[in-house]
């Protein structure tokens, strides 16, 4: 169970890491690309976290 609260926290804090990212790029004008870089990092964390979640449902 730790392994798997574990597993789901990593892809968490790369969204979070890539929000902030998101952020600051919007907030500095810097070029687009680097929002839509992070955004696509935040979707693929966002899956990995959700089939994280779904191995811990298939074990209870």
């Amino acid at each position: 169970m730790n392994r798997l609260v574990h597993d789901a926290r990593a892809p968490l804090n790369r969204i979070s890491m890539q929000a902030e990212l998101i952020k600051l790029v919007l907030e500095n004008d810097m070029p687009p690309e680097q929002a839509l870089a992070a955004a696509d990092k935040i979707i693929a964390a966002c899956q990995q976290c959700s089939e994280s979640l779904e191995q811990l449902s298939n074990r209870q």
